[in-house]
């Protein structure tokens, strides 16, 4: 009985930490998933094509990357935040200029 209190309070202890590492930077998060939905939509509306949807995955791939290795010491610092924070400016811009540009899925 007293290994099994052990084992639950361990395991309670531990998914606490990993739900407050999951929550560190939910605004990242959210800026992430809004990105990845609008280069969804621009695959689905014909606005991106194959080549071009490729490119802007890698490119949140990358800010992803970016995310973990901040946030792998539990701390992610100001400076982090701001080198995220343009990277996705960055990949915001591609989106919409590869969204608006005249090409499309039916021109390859």
């Amino acid at each position: 009985m007293k290994r099994i209190l052990i084992a639950v309070s361990g395991m309670t202890l531990l998914m606490n930490g990993f739900v407050y590492a999951q929550t560190e930077t939910p605004v990242i998060d959210q800026r992430q998933m809004n990105q990845e939905q609008r280069i969804d939509q621009g695959i689905s509306s014909g606005q991106l094509n194959r080549r071009e949807a490729r490119r802007l995955d890698r490119q949140q791939d990358r800010i992803d990357r970016m995310e973990n290795r901040a946030n792998s010491d539990d701390v992610v610092t100001g400076k982090e935040r701001a080198r995220i924070g343009a990277a996705q400016n960055r990949a915001s811009r591609h989106i919409a200029r590869e969204k608006h540009d005249r090409q499309g899925a039916r021109h390859r």
